[in-house]
């Protein structure tokens, strides 16, 4: 995988479908998968470092990493084989182009067809930088997509402008690094997803309560859980819910599925789960439709 460039965009996959997860399911939306992760799900560093080294995974592919295998995990990554090592640094007319070439573009612009970044990891630094020299190159090109929005600056008594785009951002994250002041103000929607620790990482590496409270600080967020059973829900409560103070209308919950098998079994189970713990019960749609969970 290439290195990071704040003047490019690192892009494992791009495509346009319906986002299949959280409160924005259902909705049209071009995914942009950035590439690299500051966790390795299921994983450890040797064992990714390994997989980097060997670039043997195929495109999509659903295995099981060392954490899983022994028992020190439930789950491994499944996107592993995208943000890992396939793709690399795009100029940012890429993105452009390819609405343009795919008739999508002024959808993507006016927001009927919301932008998700995703990955990997999009938080990391140097795709935070990348993004916002991103959108600035592209109001650049077209003014047209520049917008903003005034507030009053408690600092300075005084009203200000924060940039936004007509287009709608959001943003997947695992919560685990802050986001920028000037990310936080593009961004329309924030889905953080932070990982338990059936996802064999510590709670060091999964939790870093700056990020989680810098998250709460938006004006649309959900916390968006993977659970399989009930301690899960515990967990989630104890480490995130509580200490957080994380509105029940901000979490919602979904089974972990990677294809149909139990599809109907698991989303049943979550939405039992939703009646006893008030949270707000889903599913994953894009495996109900296409048995994938990867670029459809």
């Amino acid at each position: 995988m290439s290195k990071i460039d704040p003047n490019k965009l690192l892009i494992s996959s791009d495509f346009y479908s319906v986002q299949g997860e959280g409160i924005s399911t259902g909705i049209p939306a071009y995914f942009v998968r950035l590439g690299n992760c500051n966790l390795t799900c299921g994983m450890s560093r040797l064992f990714t470092n390994g997989l980097l080294k060997e670039a043997a995974l195929a495109d999509g592919e659903i295995f099981k990493g060392d954490l899983e295998l022994e028992g020190k995990a439930t789950w491994t990554c499944d996107s592993t084989s995208q943000w890992l090592w396939r793709g690399g640094n795009k100029d940012f007319q890429y993105l452009i182009d390819q609405w343009k070439e795919q008739g999508i573009y002024e959808e993507i612009k006016n927001g009927t067809i919301r932008i998700i970044w995703t990955g990997g990891e999009p938080t990391i630094k140097g795709h935070q930088e990348a993004i916002i020299n991103f959108v600035e190159y592209w109001t650049d090109q077209d003014p047209s997509v520049r917008d903003f929005y005034t507030y009053f600056n408690l600092e300075t008594a005084e009203m200000s402008k924060k940039r936004k785009t007509t287009a709608f951002h959001e943003i997947e994250t695992n919560g685990t690094i802050a986001i920028g002041d000037e990310l936080l103000s593009l961004l329309d929607q924030i889905n953080c997803s932070p990982k338990l620790s059936n996802s064999g990482m510590t709670a060091k590496q999964r939790i870093n309560p700056e990020a989680i409270e810098r998250i709460k600080q938006h004006s649309n967020y959900q916390f968006k859980f993977v659970i399989s059973n009930e301690e899960d829900i515990k967990e989630l409560f104890r480490d995130f819910v509580v200490p957080f103070s994380i509105p029940l209308s901000n979490v919602v919950c979904m089974p972990g599925l990677d294809s149909q098998t139990d599809f109907h079994e698991r989303t049943q189970f979550v939405l039992e789960m939703a009646k006893k713990y008030k949270f707000r019960g889903m599913t994953r749609l894009h495996i109900s439709a296409w048995d994938k969970t990867l670029n459809v």
